[in-house]
């Protein structure tokens, strides 16, 4: 039986598939589901509603209790995807109205791959998300380590991303990163293992989110965070931490417009000879000369030309070769 006909208004804190937790604008907290198929239109997605989507519902009482029913969602001003792990022609949102993203990267144990943190953000750049690149374990490295870090907080400052090093465990640089949340949603993304819930609780240990060691077996992160969750801090910011993400598939983007998410290669458009340059084989090509002269990344290209082949994985290297 529904209780009244007024919408109430709130923001989704918690999707669990297929029942939300939202909270009103007055503080109340209701667990909720969609009215029938809901989809949203132009989106083809495995989750219709995500983590920091304003919706619009109804109360409805069952076995006295009171629960609500989903029936709008509000225009986003932005959202996050990747591609579905299980239906690879649909995409999985993964947050949504974010000011924020805190990528998290560590060089090993385990290891996060320039092709893993470019696909991040192109993606990123496409959806109009803010990225900030955050270099964990920095109590970790030794010296030789610790020059790969530099090496690539300088390939992707040179870019215009802001890179911070730090330490979640030690608490290096954690009041910087704490500067920058404030009156923000920020959400904290990275491969598994890589410290995303040791560095919230080192921003806000009051939330004490489960932490797991790596498996040394395969230096790889197990699993901490099964949803995606918001949390309000006792500060003015709110985080939505998200599941470790193993790879991180590239959906719904032609290939004449990859480049122009690769900030470095948009610049350099201007000196292509051609308007619609896939900078791979074309003759006079701006990207190609800056990259003979080391003026852009390898690595960066590397990944462009993955993104381009569409595979997730492995990085063909017959059309690299065959330049």
């Amino acid at each position: 039986m529904f209780i009244g006909s007024n919408l109430m208004t709130g923001l989704v804190f918690k999707s669990t598939g297929s029942w939300y937790t939202v909270k009103t604008l007055n503080g109340k907290v209701y667990q909720c589901r969609i009215k029938g198929k809901f989809r949203i239109k132009g989106i083809k997605s495995t989750n219709p509603i995500a983590v920091g989507d304003y919706v619009e519902f109804e109360l409805e009482t069952k076995n006295n209790t009171v629960t609500g029913v989903i029936n709008n969602i509000r225009e986003r001003k932005n959202y996050i995807v990747r591609k579905s792990v299980n239906l690879s022609k649909q995409i999985h949102i993964i947050a949504a109205n974010i000011d924020q993203v805190f990528l998290l990267i560590t060089i090993n144990n385990p290891t996060t791959y320039t092709s893993f943190i470019d696909r991040f953000l192109v993606t990123a750049e496409a959806y109009s998300v803010k990225t900030i690149l955050l270099f964990n374990k920095q109590d970790t490295y030794d010296k030789e380590t610790l020059l790969e870090v530099k090496q690539l907080v300088d390939l992707y400052k040179k870019i215009g991303y802001q890179c911070i090093v730090i330490s979640a465990k030690t608490g290096t640089n954690i009041d910087t990163v704490r500067k920058l949340m404030n009156n923000t949603v920020s959400m904290f993304a990275g491969n598994s293992g890589v410290g995303k819930s040791t560095l919230i609780n080192a921003i806000e240990p009051g939330l004490d989110l489960k932490t797991k060691e790596i498996s040394s077996q395969h230096l790889q992160g197990k699993h901490t965070t099964t949803f995606a969750e918001m949390f309000e801090l006792s500060f003015d910011a709110k985080i939505i931490d998200t599941p470790g993400i193993k790879g991180f598939g590239i959906v719904d983007m032609d290939k004449e417009e990859v480049g122009d998410y690769f900030p470095e290669f948009f610049k350099l458009k201007q000196n292509c000879k051609f308007n619609n340059c896939l900078h791979i084989k074309e003759p006079n090509c701006g990207v190609k000369d800056a990259l003979e002269n080391d003026a852009i990344a390898y690595s960066r290209y590397k990944s462009y030309l993955q993104i381009l082949e569409g595979e997730d994985e492995q990085y063909r290297t017959d059309i690299w070769e065959s330049q």
